[in-house]
Formats: C-alpha cells, structure tokens, sequence
C-alpha cells in the first residue's frame, strides 16, 4: 500500500473540471415550510422540490450494458437513483404504487440520459407483482443486472399507542415483505457479478422514538443483507446496503 501510495502522490495532479458529484449549485436552506402529503405522498407537490439530478456529476460508462430495477424509483432516493444509474450507462425499470406523475418525471429525466426507463404501477406488498415486475423487467430489457430495494412506508408516530395494527402491518409489509419477495423473484434471473443493493436507515442503527415500526424494519433490513449476502456469494450475488439519515422526499413531510 505504501508503494501505491507514493505512486499516487508522484503523479501531477490535473486539472478539476467542474464540481464533485454534490455540484456547484445553491441549495435551499432550512426551515423549509411545514407541509403535510398524504401517504403516498408525490414529489411534484413538495416545496422545496427536491434535487436529484446532480448536474455537474459525469458518467463514466460503470453501467453500461447493464440493467437495474429500482422500486419507488418514482421520487424520492430512488429517482436519483434511476437518474445516475442512467447516466453511467444502465437502462432501468422504476416500480411506483400509484404516483403516475412522479413517474412520468423519472422516466423522461432517465430517457434524457440517452437510456430507455421501463414504469411499473403496483404494490410491492403484493408477492405476484412482484414476480410480474422482475418478468416485465427482464422482457422489456433483456437481463436483470442489479436490483434496489427501495420502496418504503412510514408514519411518525409520537405516541406508542397511536401505532395501530393496520399502520404496523403495513410498514411491515412494504419494508421487509416487499425486499423479500424482489429479491427472491429477481435472483433467479441474475448471473455472477449482479447486484442488490437494500435502503436501510440511520433509524434502523440507532433508533427512532417517533419511527417505532420503521426503526423495527430498518434494522430488519441491515440484517437480512448481512445473511442474504452469505447465502448468495456462491452465486457470485453481492448483496449491500445503504444506511442514509433523513432526506427531502415525499416519505418524510
């Protein structure tokens, strides 16, 4: 390491065009308005609108070739997502529940990226969509390449005795049903060197008082990656996580 180091530090260092992947730009600083959205919740309603283009970031080709399926790559983390994994090549599927506008958005900001974008309307809750996504995915592009478990449902709750069944289930059903049966539908389609990746949550390492359940199945999460990826490196399947704080989508407001 030392030697590679002392490689590094010898070459002249070029010129920086333009920004990191954050980007140049202003930013919108809080408070922001308080604001409601009924869940689902849709992003061309919020205010400020989020960002997730990354205009200054340039691809490099990581993906091309390949193809990812993202579920709620409609908003959110998961249209950036689509957006940036667009941009380094990959063609993308986005499932959505039932914000069609949203979609719409994501998939002409993918299509702008020169790939083609694959909408998929329905509820991840639900085992036969999900299996139908993964097969529309592969039919409409040809191949599963990388799959994100994204899509995700929460409701704060300050009191523990305002959390009621329906809602408990419900988190439950999208946040830890939902990654199940994606990724056990998409790995028969995925050859050595796919990927999935899972949206954890800061929530799900260290806890939220008013995100009880969410809490619950984040932490859920970061463990079924951990044991997913052991059962699946025989494959040659990396399975991972990201664990992000609190970020301006429809989710949150």
């Amino acid at each position: 390491q030392r030697k590679v180091d002392a490689i590094d530090r010898a070459k002249p260092k070029a010129k920086q065009e333009g920004a990191m992947q954050a980007g140049a730009r202003k930013y919108p600083v809080p408070p922001f308005p308080k604001q409601h959205h009924p869940k689902p919740g849709e992003e061309w309603a919020i205010d400020p609108a989020p960002l997730y283009d990354a205009p200054f970031w340039q691809g490099s080709g990581k993906l091309a070739g390949k193809v990812a399926l993202i579920t709620g790559g409609d908003s959110g983390i998961g249209r950036a997502v689509a957006v940036l994994f667009a941009r380094e090549g990959a063609d993308v599927a986005i499932v959505y529940l039932s914000e069609d506008r949203d979609a719409m958005t994501t998939k002409a900001a993918v299509e702008a990226e020169g790939r083609r974008c694959v909408t998929l309307r329905g509820d991840v809750t639900k085992r036969a969509f999900c299996r139908k996504a993964v097969e529309q995915t592969v039919k409409a592009l040809g191949r599963l390449d990388v799959l994100v478990n994204n899509a995700a449902f929460q409701v704060h709750s300050a009191d523990f005795a305002d959390l009621t069944e329906q809602h408990f289930d419900t988190t439950l059903k999208t946040n830890l049903y939902g990654y199940f049966h994606m990724a056990q539908e998409a790995v028969p389609h995925m050859k050595p060197g796919s990927a999935i990746v899972n949206t954890g949550s800061v929530t799900g390492i260290e806890g939220s008082k008013d995100l009880i359940d969410y809490s619950m199945t984040k932490g859920g999460i970061h463990a079924f990656t951990r044991a997913l990826s052991g059962n699946l490196i025989g494959r040659g399947i990396r399975v991972n996580a990201v664990a992000p704080g609190p970020v301006w989508t429809p989710l949150n407001p």
